[in-house]
């Protein structure tokens, strides 16, 4: 009868279960239609290696999905999902949304048709 040795599992001890990581704090649910976005921070230097000064930099357009609101149905009574999922990076439009400040965290209420862009 052959053996065969087992590394790291000691069949006497039970396996612990990993832990589960914490939630984010963030507790809130768009409304249908909406995203929450939060956005990334601006760019400092150029791809020449020029370094910008924050007072000549324009607000981000650019941010990560946290969270997502039901699909939004239409004045013709279709449905419109989301352009993007929770943890995805988006452009959206230079003007559109809401800025909010929650929990010290700078975020956007955007309008599902405030996505132009979702990063692959």
């Amino acid at each position: 009868m052959a053996t065969i040795a087992l590394d790291c599992l000691d069949c006497s001890q039970k396996m612990a279960k990993p832990k589960k990581k914490n939630k984010p704090s963030f507790r809130l649910q768009p409304t249908a239609g909406y995203l929450v976005i939060e956005p990334l921070e601006a760019q400092t230097k150029t791809d020449s290696g020029i370094y910008l000064p924050e007072s000549s930099g324009e607000k981000p357009q650019k941010g990560r999905v946290v969270a997502v609101g039901a699909d939004e149905i239409t004045e013709h009574g279709t449905k419109k999902s989301s352009p993007a999922k929770k943890g995805e990076v988006v452009i959206y439009k230079k003007w559109g949304g809401t800025e909010v400040k929650i929990e010290g965290r700078e975020l956007l209420f955007a309008k599902f048709e405030d996505i132009l862009a979702v990063e692959k």
